[in-house]
């Protein structure tokens, strides 16, 4: 019998790296993702994040943030060594489909908090000539740019700050469709959400994300947010984090079958153009039995089971989020 994920140009689109750095991406370790596992596991792709916890809004808050944004963004790049023994840096839909087709792991920067632009649009541009492909929004916290679905008591924050976007986070939303950085909502208030939603040129997506009607979550999203995302051709990229999957589950409790249900329910409600998968491995993401990417084939055979064939395994796996990259390159080239 073949392997349903033999000819699959796979992405991942949520992967945190280790800070402070010690934990090579070179050799087969204790990461869940390292090139070695993403190798095995026939993962083409994976984002790799420069996560960014909240911290004070303030100028000190936001330089330090911006700070271990830049510093973390150099270590993804050192991912891609210029002498061809790691990955390939692949800022473009072109660029991670011409490494799979060399047969080389894409490395695709990008950034968890918009905490790191802080309140200075040029970080945008700069992060952008990194080659970050997406940012999201918020994380737990609010910060500059809107609410979060998470406010911090230890920050003081209230339930809302702003309602949703603030006047910085629109403008930020539309530097960013201009640079060609995808719009990330994970993490963000159903009204931030909405709102970007509304405001973007580009579909927005969630990089790693629940469904909220399999899962009561302040992370997950409701019928209503995915059918905003369908209706603009966004996507929900679904994680694997226990208890986002299921209410209050354990590692050990949860499967690539709870995954894939989450998958067959955005499919039934939105349609197969719309949901793809980030793990979210390395920073909290794993089942039982997807405890690292070279475990990826897993969930691809789980997902054939139910009647998925190689064309929309290949939308799930990757070609919905090149779609949506291209869309925001198209924009961006005017």
């Amino acid at each position: 019998m073949s392997d349903p994920h033999d000819g699959i140009l796979a992405i991942d689109t949520h992967v945190d790296i280790p800070w402070p750095p010690g934990l090579s991406v070179f050799e087969d370790g204790p990461r869940c993702v390292d090139l070695p596992k993403m190798r095995r596991g026939r993962i083409a792709a994976t984002c790799f994040v420069a996560y960014v916890p909240q911290g004070p809004r303030d100028a000190a808050g936001h330089q330090a943030a911006t700070a271990r944004a830049r510093a973390m963004l150099d270590e993804i790049a050192a991912m891609a060594p210029a002498d061809g023994s790691g990955g390939v840096l692949a800022p473009s839909a072109a660029a991670i489909e011409a490494a799979y087709q060399a047969g080389r792991p894409g490395i695709v920067p990008v950034i968890e908090n918009g905490y790191a632009v802080g309140t200075d649009l040029a970080n945008l541009d700069e992060f952008a000539a990194r080659g970050v492909r997406y940012i999201t929004l918020t994380h737990n916290g609010h910060n500059a740019i809107g609410d979060a679905a998470i406010p911090l008591p230890s920050l003081d924050d209230p339930p809302a700050l702003y309602g949703g976007l603030s006047d910085f986070g629109q403008a930020v939303v539309a530097r960013m469709n201009a640079l060609g950085i995808l719009v990330d909502i994970s993490h963000t208030a159903k009204t931030t959400m909405l709102q970007a939603v509304a405001r973007s040129r580009v579909p927005v997506f969630a990089s790693h994300s629940c469904v909220r009607a399999l899962c009561e979550h302040k992370r997950n999203l409701d019928d209503e947010q995915l059918d905003a995302l369908g209706a603009t051709g966004g996507l929900v990229q679904i994680t694997i984090v226990s208890n986002f999957l299921r209410p209050k589950a354990r590692t050990q409790d949860v499967s690539v079958a709870d995954i894939a249900d989450h998958v067959d329910y955005v499919v039934n409600r939105i349609g197969i153009d719309h949901v793809g998968i980030g793990t979210d491995f390395d920073g909290g993401g794993e089942v039982r039995d997807f405890r690292n990417a070279a475990e990826a084939p897993a969930l691809t055979a789980e997902l054939a089971r139910r009647g998925y064939g190689h064309a929309e395994l290949q939308k799930i796996w990757g070609g919905n989020f090149l779609r949506l990259l291209r869309q925001a390159e198209t924009f961006a080239a005017g």
